[in-house]
């Protein structure tokens, strides 16, 4: 493997560090391993902040030149990933917009969708949740029971999404519904774009441990949906999805790395703040944590190499996510040891250390073997594809 970069890659590197240390607020930098997203004038900040980006023509980056991006290829998106993570930038608020629902629009949308919502999707004019996941099918997604009736120039949809994260700061969602019931599981489903403020959306918070609700439950009763809002053919959406979470997956392996480093270097911070960088416990588990953190880097340069190779994506997604999620949990655990008693206090105390940003990012890393494929689910996927172990 090659671990060095092209002079001109390197020219993009100084180009970004130098941009991103002249504009990012001081508000946001830091911030970024503990953000909320739950809050409409924190999300309202980042959307600002994603446009300003785009402006200067970081959000995107991979995108073909006819739709906005600059025709960057996946190395520069990683460049731009880790000196977002060297500046404590938080993360594009839209991402589930720019990093699976615009590829997946390159790919099936029309030419009218896409001049329609590519632009917005880059510039955080319109946020996109995403609508897939219902009480009865989360990690057997095909399962999903939603369903949608021709109506005219319309679909009618009634059914129930659940986990829809950022669902009430969003402006739109690219939903999966069932629209032939009597087709076989994996037929008869399609892919739309919804409005969410169509008549028949609501949304109920989900309330997470961190007292927040980003999450969200929402209920669709007989909400229209334009026939040209249709993503793909009708009752093929099933293969538009996979496009769809392709990109999730390759996604999230490298963009994880901007909060966890973030975290990891807040964490060495409070370690020489609070006097601790002399213990020799502490000091074996943030080596322990750096060393995890940079083999989580090297494996995902392992899936990179294999995709500009023309490969497809292996089994480093599942290995990262479920070795990603045990960092986390590790790292929050460490930080509340370190600082004690006062890492139980909340953001807005005048006593809570580092301003409260320990409290929630503890309780936040609780739902880390959770989301995004809970741990259980990836060592069955490790152990079955991998290991050719028999299926439970």
């Amino acid at each position: 493997m090659d671990f060095d970069f092209t002079p001109e890659q390197e020219a993009f590197r100084k180009e970004v560090r130098q941009w991103l240390e002249t504009n990012l607020p001081d508000d946001l930098r830091g911030r970024s391993f503990a953000a909320s997203r739950a809050d409409h004038e924190e999300v309202r900040r980042l959307r600002a902040w994603q446009r300003k980006m785009y402006e200067a023509g970081y959000i995107g980056i991979d995108w073909p030149r006819e739709f906005g991006g600059r025709g960057a290829s996946i190395v520069e998106v990683i460049i731009l990933y880790q000196e977002m993570a060297r500046a404590e930038s938080p993360q594009i608020v839209n991402r589930g917009g720019v990093s699976m629902l615009g590829p997946t629009l390159m790919k099936h949308g029309t030419p009218a969708q896409q001049k329609r919502f590519l632009p917005r999707i880059l510039s955080a004019e319109d946020m996109w949740c995403q609508g897939f996941s219902e009480p009865n099918a989360g990690s057997d997604l095909a399962n999903l029971q939603t369903r949608a009736v021709r109506d005219g120039g319309d679909f009618v949809v009634n059914g129930q999404k659940v986990w829809t994260s950022m669902g009430h700061v969003a402006d739109w969602c690219f939903v999966l519904v069932r629209t032939d019931p009597n087709a076989a599981k994996h037929k008869g489903i399609s892919f739309f774009l919804m409005d969410m403020k169509s008549p028949g959306v609501t949304l109920r918070p989900l309330r997470q441990i961190t007292g927040e609700a980003e999450f969200n439950e929402m209920f669709l009763d007989n909400v229209r949906i334009p026939a040209e809002n249709l993503v793909g053919k009708l009752n093929e959406g099933w293969g538009v999805a996979l496009t769809t979470l392709a990109y999730e997956r390759d996604a999230l392996t490298f963009i994880r790395h901007i909060s966890l480093r973030n975290a990891l270097h807040r964490l060495l911070a409070l370690v020489r703040d609070r006097g601790r960088a002399a213990d020799p416990v502490v000091r074996q588990k943030v080596a322990a944590l750096w060393i995890g953190e940079q083999a989580l880097q090297l494996n995902a340069y392992r899936s990179l190499t294999r995709l500009l190779k023309g490969g497809q994506p292996g089994p480093e997604g599942s290995t990262s996510k479920l070795f990603w999620s045990q960092l986390d949990q590790d790292l929050a655990q460490l930080g509340t040891e370190v600082i004690g008693p006062y890492s139980q206090i909340a953001h807005g105390s005048p006593w809570a250390p580092d301003e409260g940003q320990w409290e929630f990012y503890e309780l936040l890393a609780r739902g880390s073997g959770i989301r995004a494929g809970t741990s259980e689910i990836l060592r069955n996927i490790l152990g079955e594809r991998v290991l050719g172990l028999p299926k439970d």
